[in-house]
């Protein structure tokens, strides 16, 4: 088989609805988002659903998206999230690092190390992995928003902080572009601190930058559907499968400024073939008695 699988970010209040049909378009697995509340019967009720309509698909991760560091009531969620997460046949679960609101990413490092230590103690003892999205959420590095984690400068602080192999990143080209960063070099550099892949693109509008630059009131960039970005997918797929990543991508819509609402789901069913073919083809075939020189 494909060491990587592609599959769609969804919200658990609506994958029920959902599942059939995009089952039916070719997903290999899902992302749960869990910011949306969940099902009555909690998250036992919800596994017991998505395993019986999943169909043998995996749920590759659950999704909690919040200031980790100031978010008792969040923290609480990934925590029960994290003991419940073998229920649904899941090995991660995706954050924000979070952030104090107003001081700069090194400040708030020792309150990451203090609130991540144990998050990881329990990831570790549960056999988990947890990846945090390289997503801005407002943050710069003199004033934190929800998430620090957006950097490779970040990055060396946290994992720094806190060693442990079972912390990384859910990495995803889109927020890497959006701060003007090249996310091919980057990814090489990173690949094996990455535990689960967004998969979700960007246009950066060079020609709006060189005419108005970066602080006019013109929107310079946009985030895309995977195949209309400006992401080479075939280059992050090698990387990816060089590196040793067994895991998958989840597109991340709803987010395209042109193909979104009544065009969402035929732009994903685009992105699923495209990720697809670029991830070395869409039809798996066994090997032959010959295969040839690497």
């Amino acid at each position: 088989m494909f060491p990587i699988k592609i599959g769609t970010l969804i919200p658990a209040y609506h994958a029920a609805s959902m599942l059939p049909a995009l089952n039916q378009m070719g997903f290999e697995c899902y992302e749960l988002n869990l910011n949306e509340p969940v099902i009555e019967g909690g998250l036992p009720e919800l596994a017991r659903q998505m395993t019986d309509l999943a169909e043998g698909r995996p749920i590759s991760s659950l999704g909690l998206y919040g200031n980790t560091l100031t978010d008792e009531a969040l923290r609480s969620r990934i925590e029960r999230a994290m003991d419940s997460a073998h229920l649904f046949g899941c090995d991660t679960i995706c954050l924000f690092a979070g952030g104090l609101p107003g001081q700069s990413v090194p400040e708030c490092i020792p309150e990451f190390k203090k609130v991540f230590s144990v998050l990881v103690r329990q990831a570790e003892d549960l056999n988990l992995k947890l990846a945090i999205e390289n997503c801005t959420m407002g943050s710069s590095w003199r004033r934190a928003s929800m998430n620090i984690g957006y950097c490779p400068d970040a990055w060396e602080l946290m994992f720094d902080a806190v060693p442990n192999d079972c912390l990384g990143l859910e990495w995803e080209p889109c927020h890497a572009i959006c701060q003007l960063m090249d996310p091919i070099p980057q990814l090489r550099t990173w690949a094996k601190k990455v535990k689960h892949v967004h998969g979700k693109d960007a246009t950066v509008l060079w020609d709006v930058i060189r005419a108005h630059g970066m602080s006019s009131p013109e929107q310079v960039v946009w985030n895309r559907t995977p195949g209309f970005g400006d992401t080479d997918w075939n280059q992050v797929m090698t990387i990816l499968t060089m590196s040793g990543y067994r895991g998958t991508v989840d597109i991340e819509g709803y987010h395209d400024p042109a193909y979104f609402r009544d065009l969402e789901w035929s732009a994903q069913l685009r992105a699923l073939n495209y990720l697809k073919d670029c991830r070395g083809g869409r039809e798996f075939i066994a090997p032959m008695a010959y295969n040839g020189y690497q």
